[in-house]
């Protein structure tokens, strides 16, 4: 049965929710999006942000119903059985949120270089850089071994100190702008403001590490929807006032060329020199905080899936008061942030993560029964999570087609892998499902 915890309060869980969000996203890829949808790029996380909200209702509606730690994996599990297909989303899943991981952490040391003296950030910068995305990693992990209560309280701390740093940021820099930089004139094609979806989105996406916190909550069934939408709408309008602090204060030119220090080059007309300080220590901020309840999220995932057998039982194995998963999927991340270079990876992760969601929201339909959800809603929700990753990959098919047969292998990679652990398992794995006692559930056969 499961039994509602104390540890993940309803402030707590927005906390996650926008810590997660609030990364890499606004601070690495702010350039990436401005390249395709130029300074009409506030348009892009409105549109971005409402697809998140609708995504957050359909989710919440679940993890109300069904409030697990594996999130989206029960949902899938729930919606379509323990099979192939649910556990090879399943995997997609895991394996995307740790690739954006990496993404997160390679920003961290990017931002850390920027600290550095020249000449140890010249020649050497490279290594300085993975040495601090690795070391990042490695020090979150080793928080989250001590448990969820660690982490929601360090998760509250850098989350009040980067909502303070980025709001100042952007309410002040309403003052400086230039509005003849945001007029529609400026503006690039309209399709290229649809096409632009798939890196603003990315900035959202981590919204449902939330869903992964149910069992830790008191009441999961009015804290998990309410903490979804509230931690969304707050996002979405801190990353709108950013956009357009950014935009407003230099030419589109300039922004797209600063790319991973767009919000740097914008803070020096606004603050000065010490501008570009206090941006680098907001991104140190942002990205290790989006690290910390990332990691507890897939620690979730991971359990859940190796309790359905679409994992090794390894990742389910309780070490101090976390689980193996949390390291082993930490290992991972290291060695991804060291190794490659994630620039086209983050594409695929959020082309990926859009995918899952939509096929979530498909097998909610099959579930309105149960979670009292609105079946208009849940179909907008599927529907623009589709349209947004076909309209990502019409853009990337066009410009950069080895995006599109990457995609194409990772995802079939992932249902091999979850054939392969299952034949290497020797047996068919059934649903295990929860006795929640406000929910009626039947077993499956």
């Amino acid at each position: 049965m499961h039994k509602g915890g104390t540890a993940v309060s309803f402030t707590s869980a927005v906390a996650l929710g926008i810590g997660s969000m609030v990364g890499a996203g606004i601070f690495a890829l702010l350039g990436e999006a401005g390249a395709i949808a130029s300074s009409a790029v506030y348009i892009s996380f409105i549109i971005g942000g409402l697809i998140a909200m609708l995504s957050a209702y359909s989710l919440g509606r679940l993890g109300a119903t069904f409030p697990a730690a594996g999130g989206i994996v029960e949902y899938l599990g729930q919606s379509f059985g323990v099979g192939i297909f649910s556990g090879g989303m399943s995997i997609v899943m895991y394996i995307a949120a740790v690739v954006s991981l990496s993404l997160v952490a390679k920003a961290f040391g990017a931002y850390a270089l920027t600290f550095l003296p020249d000449g140890m950030a010249g020649e050497w910068g490279g290594l300085w850089s993975r040495f601090f995305a690795l070391a990042v990693v490695v020090f979150f992990v080793v928080l989250n071994l001590n448990g969820v209560r660690s982490m929601a309280v360090a998760e509250n701390l850098i989350v009040g100190i980067k909502l303070a740093v980025l709001g100042i940021f952007a309410i002040v820099g309403l003052f400086f702008i230039d509005p003849s930089r945001l007029a529609p004139s400026t503006y690039p094609p309209v399709s290229d403001i649809w096409y632009s979806l798939a890196i603003t989105f990315f900035a959202y996406e981590g919204f449902r590490v939330i869903t992964n916190a149910a069992e830790d909550m008191p009441n999961p069934q009015r804290t998990l929807p309410r903490a979804m939408m509230t931690a969304v709408l707050v996002v979405m309008v801190l990353y709108v006032l950013v956009a357009v602090a950014v935009f407003g204060n230099l030419p589109a030119e300039q922004v797209i060329a600063a790319k991973d220090y767009a919000l740097a080059a914008a803070a020096k007309p606004v603050f000065g020199p010490i501008g570009f300080t206090l941006t680098a220590v907001a991104a140190l901020i942002a990205t290790a905080s989006a690290i910390n309840a990332a990691l507890y999220a897939v620690t979730n995932v991971t359990y859940q899936l190796a309790r359905n057998g679409q994992l090794p039982r390894a990742f389910g194995k309780p070490i101090r008061h976390s689980r193996e998963g949390l390291v082993i999927s930490g290992a991972f991340i290291a060695l991804l942030a060291l190794l490659l270079d994630l620039s086209e990876i983050a594409v695929l992760g959020s082309i990926s993560i859009l995918l899952v969601h939509a096929t979530v929201h498909a097998g909610h339909l099959r579930l309105l029964g149960r979670t009292g959800a609105s079946p208009v809603l849940v179909v907008l929700a599927m529907l623009s999570n589709f349209a947004a990753a076909g309209l990502s990959i019409y853009h990337h098919a066009r410009v950069s087609p080895l995006v599109i047969v990457l995609l194409v292998l990772f995802m079939g990679g992932a249902f091999v892998l979850e054939v392969l652990l299952r034949r290497f398992a020797g047996k068919e794995f059934k649903l295990r499902m929860p006795d929640w006692p406000w929910v009626p559930i039947k077993k499956r056969h």
